[in-house]
């Protein structure tokens, strides 16, 4: 494993480079040799993301940030961590390092993301809460913005229920943003958890909240979009959704107020209907999941490739594509995040094979 200062630096370089150090690492590069191939060195460049220097520079103000999370609790999972989320590992851009705040252990379930307006109607609010409360009663974790309106009722709908929430910030996860949303963040940190991909002490800026967008969407096997305008951030999220072969699902609107027409406009472009949290077990052939949390063995690992690979018996891509009802799109980054998790095993002739444990 590479050394969590060295991490950290990486993630210190402006945010536009991440997916170029991602390919990097994947491609066996070290830590430091990809920090000494970003840097300039002796001299200080500003860039809209970060202010960054030498690698020596860098370096020290990774080890500033150790510190500084050591001191308020907060866990930093780098990328080659076995705890690092395998759905957020398979984006293109993952941080290098996750800080989390709660328990490491929400991030391994299952989990559906459900976003929408910051100014959500009384009718959005209220279907956000008892969609996430249902969900996370059916033992599948809820992933939102911690942001006001929709995802703070999103947030609390799982909490009521004594399910599991992930908050992702546009800041440093010691920091919670709106600050009206300390208990509530409290709440969440006792069965889920809070993260952030910026370091501990990284105020919130209006640049950071579009980047974490594809964090909400990457930690989740779908994105429910409660209600959206034309402009919203959700949409965003959406957009990061279907690059990452994740589903996009929407909840209608008042067709009068125009305060959905961003969720209506995903209705016309293909987005499944949800009315209730039935839709979305549905949707992802979630519905054995149901059934072993109702049974109590906490076996939250029902992921559709899986359910149709018994162990031992290998299948390729067009058997699995059939079995699952998943087009090869879709199932390719599925089977990557597998393979990452230990879950399926790649074999020779473009075959896969379920592994002996699950994610």
């Amino acid at each position: 494993m590479f050394a969590l200062a060295d991490l950290i630096a990486l993630s210190l370089l402006p945010v536009w480079r991440w997916r170029l150090v991602a390919e990097q690492l994947r491609g066996g590069q070290t830590p430091a040799d990809i920090l000494r191939s970003h840097c300039v060195d002796g001299r200080r460049l500003r860039t809209r993301a970060a202010a960054w220097t030498s690698p020596e520079w860098v370096m020290q103000q990774a080890q500033a940030a150790a510190g500084r999370a050591e001191a308020c609790g907060l866990v930093g999972l780098t990328i080659d961590d076995e705890s690092y989320p395998p759905r957020l590992k398979a984006i293109i851009d993952p941080p290098p390092v996750l800080w989390v705040s709660g328990q490491v252990a929400a991030l391994a379930t299952a989990s559906v993301a459900i976003v929408g307006s910051r100014a959500g109607s009384a009718y959005a609010l209220s279907v956000a809460e008892r969609l996430a409360g249902d969900l996370a009663a059916r033992g599948i974790a809820v992933v939102s913005g911690l942001a006001r309106g929709v995802d703070s009722a999103a947030h609390r709908g799982a909490v009521a229920a004594g399910g599991v929430t992930v908050g992702v910030l546009g800041c440093g996860a010691d920091i919670v943003y709106p600050p009206e949303h300390v208990a509530l963040a409290a709440e969440i940190t006792t069965r889920g958890a809070v993260v952030s991909e910026l370091v501990p002490g990284t105020v919130p800026k209006p640049a950071f909240f579009p980047r974490r967008n594809r964090i909400i969407s990457g930690l989740a096997r779908a994105v429910v979009v409660v209600e959206a305008g034309e402009k919203s951030g959700s949409l965003i999220t959406a957009r990061c959704a279907l690059d990452q072969g994740r589903d996009v699902l929407a909840v209608p609107g008042n067709i009068l107020s125009g305060r959905n027409r961003g969720g209506h406009s995903l209705l016309r472009d293909g987005a499944r209907l949800v009315e209730t949290a039935d839709d979305v077990v549905e949707e992802l052939g979630l519905e054995r999941m149901e059934k072993n949390a109702q049974a109590g063995t906490g076996h939250f690992s029902t992921d559709p490739v899986l359910a149709v690979l018994p162990p031992g018996e290998s299948a390729d891509l067009e058997q699995i594509s059939e079995r699952s009802r998943l087009s090869v799109p879709e199932l390719l980054p599925r089977l990557l995040e597998l393979e990452m998790a230990g879950s399926v095993r790649r074999e020779p002739g473009g075959r896969f094979v379920r592994a002996g444990r699950t994610c």
